[in-house]
């Protein structure tokens, strides 16, 4: 079967963000749309090269869409209860029809199963498969099997089988029938490797599988999965949708927790505030345990510290900010100049460069993030101390350095306010660490360093003109991260500076009603200005205004960011206030993350202490 050659005349072919939902098996991701059409699939894992890459691009990059073939009058889709299997239902004036699309949980090799049910009367469908590798630049070698067709380009093999006759059209597969009521069709593509054991040893397909068996098992699976979550709280629908997304943004063979399944979906609509998201954060390790645990998720947190002790061992001054899904260094950034964008939205960035820059606050995170370690785990324990005691003692000497800060800007270091504070959460942490289990480490030192830094954030990060904290040193700009200043602990969350802090972000960075990260004109970030209101920012308000009393107005932010979510219940990284509409990748882990921190706050089961705020254990939510 021939395959098309894209052109710079196709149309483009993404939809608005918000029309995705994810599935997953816990390695890889894809994005199906409301129309059917699965248009992002990195295989075999979520930093591998595209195959589906028609969101960034036309469809000559790469889709796989199963449809009715003519008008459809009606489309609605769900999560099937307690699942990440997606149901699409489409009505035509002829009869309506189902759209099963699901991962099965990994097993010998990765597979996309989608099953169609005709539930009343007949309809006419259509499949079109363009398969298209390295990011929708390169056309596979397509061959017919008896069971369908298999794809191979360099290492990479997929196979397609259905039972449904395929022929190529205009370089696609396409495939065009009928489905009447009751009648059942599977659709299977698997992923396996064009490489056999030697040169001269022909290569095996990959096993095949059962459809209708891959359903109850994958069924099964997220739902026992769902049984272990504790919390019992007024948002549980919300929770457990993040929580479930999080497990499905997990590489289960190390533990680590990427970003988002997705690369370059700007911040702004045709903007150049495009990244690449599909890597670890260490500033997420914390949020992220705090979640997993209160939760009660504690196999999860505990592998995801173990990912943490591997990437980050070594020579504590080469500490990065970001790493790969298995720990990997190297996230080099380049542009994939052959894709024109989503919706034009130029360059199209693989890998991040943001893995290079200084910036202090990881070290709060991972301070915060190690001392969450359950007391069963003494082997974790005892090298988590190791290495906190080593990464403290190169603290101790660079925490007054400018650096790049949380929103790893490309404008220049500055002394920012938050890294500052993050910095003290550190020595802070660390120092109760020890005292608690170990009673080593050159605790008096810390202390020193605890409390300088204290003095002089108080002192060159207050603005007594602006009764807030400010972004930097000295500046007159406002930034939200100041709104986790009380949340760690640096304040009680009364002081006057910190209620301060809190009105003033409300005042000058709410945006048609949600939070920015802070003003993109008036402080320069070394690219164009203009962004999305951040939506973990307005989350951190929710918290904020709960903890200080004013329960009404937290409710009614928390009630509209969750009116942001799209119909079944996925979040992106940011929200564009004046298009009313999704924008950022997609779905965002950090924006799930503190959905469900701003829940448990609201229900009384997360409070900030003077130190590190443990969550509860198993039971504490049952009511």
């Amino acid at each position: 079967m021939k395959q098309s050659k894209s052109s710079p005349q196709d149309p483009l072919h993404a939809q608005r963000i918000e029309d995705y939902a994810m599935i997953g098996d816990c390695e890889t991701a894809a994005l199906v749309g409301r129309n059917g059409s699965i248009d992002w699939l990195c295989w075999p894992s979520f930093s591998a090269n595209a195959c589906f890459a028609a969101l960034l691009g036309t469809k000559e990059h790469g889709y796989w869409k199963i449809s009715p073939a003519g008008e459809i009058e009606k489309t609605s889709r769900r999560y099937l209860p307690d699942s990440l299997v997606v149901e699409t239902t489409f009505t035509t004036d002829s009869g309506t029809v189902l759209l099963l699309d699901f991962m099965p949980p990994r097993g010998e090799n990765s597979d996309i199963v989608r099953i169609l049910r005709c539930v009343h009367g007949k309809v006419d469908m259509r499949m079109d498969l363009s398969i298209r590798f390295d990011y929708g630049r390169t056309i596979p070698w397509v061959t017919h099997t008896p069971e369908g067709l298999r794809a191979i380009a360099g290492p990479d093999l997929i196979v397609l089988r259905t039972p449904v006759r395929l022929k190529g059209e205009d370089m696609t597969t396409v495939a065009e029938f009928t489905l009447h009521a009751g009648e059942e069709l599977p659709f299977t593509l698997t992923y396996g490797s064009a490489i056999g054991k030697d040169a001269n040893t022909p290569v095996k397909d990959p096993r095949p599988i059962r459809a209708a068996h891959e359903l109850e098992a994958t069924l099964a699976f997220w739902r026992e999965w769902n049984q272990r979550n504790i919390y019992k709280g007024k948002h549980q629908a919300a929770v457990c949708r993040s929580l479930m997304t999080l497990k499905a943004l997990t590489y289960q063979p190390s533990g680590g927790i990427v970003a988002a399944p997705t690369t370059s979906l700007p911040e702004q609509i045709g903007g150049k505030r495009n990244w690449d998201y599909r890597f670890c954060w260490l500033r997420d390790t914390s949020f992220t345990l705090l979640t997993l645990l209160t939760a009660g998720y504690e196999e999860e947190a505990v592998a995801w510290r173990r990912w943490l002790l591997r990437a980050i061992a070594g020579a504590p001054n080469q500490i990065q900010t970001i790493y790969g899904i298995c720990g990997e260094r190297q996230l080099t950034e380049w542009t994939a100049d052959w894709l024109p964008g989503y919706e034009n939205s130029k360059p199209v960035n693989i890998g991040n460069a943001a893995s290079g820059q200084f910036q202090l606050d990881v070290f709060g995170e991972v301070a915060s993030a190690l001392a969450q370690t359950p007391e069963a785990d003494k082997d974790i324990r005892v090298s988590a101390s190791s290495v906190q005691g080593q990464l403290i003692d190169h603290l101790c000497k660079v925490w007054n350095q400018p650096d790049d800060g949380i929103w790893e800007t490309r404008g220049g270091r500055k002394h920012f306010t938050h890294s500052k504070v993050m910095a003290w959460v550190a020595l802070d942490r660390a120092i109760k660490h020890y005292e608690k289990f170990d009673g080593g480490g050159d605790v008096e030192n810390w202390r020193k360093n605890r409390d300088l830094i204290h003095k002089e954030v108080c002192a060159k990060g207050f603005s007594k003109k602006l009764n807030s904290f400010t972004q930097s040193y000295g500046s007159k700009e406002l930034d939200a991260s100041c709104l986790r200043i009380g949340l760690v602990g640096f304040l009680p969350m009364d002081d006057p500076r910190i209620v301060g802090t809190i009105d003033a972000i409300g005042k000058r960075l709410t945006k048609n009603g949600f939070i920015e990260r802070y003003d993109t004109k008036s402080s320069p970030d070394g690219l164009p200005p203009g962004e999305g209101t951040f939506l973990a920012c307005s989350f951190w308000m929710v918290i904020c205004l709960w903890l200080i009393g004013r329960h009404a107005e937290a409710e009614d932010l928390f009630e509209r960011l969750l009116a942001l979510s799209n119909d079944v219940g996925l979040l992106s990284e940011e929200w564009d206030t004046k298009n009313k509409r999704m924008v950022g990748n997609f779905p965002q882990a950090l924006s799930h993350i503190t959905l469900a921190h701003a829940a448990f706050a609201m229900s009384g089961h997360w409070k900030p202490e003077l130190g590190e705020q443990v969550a509860k254990r198993k039971g504490f939510f049952r009511r």
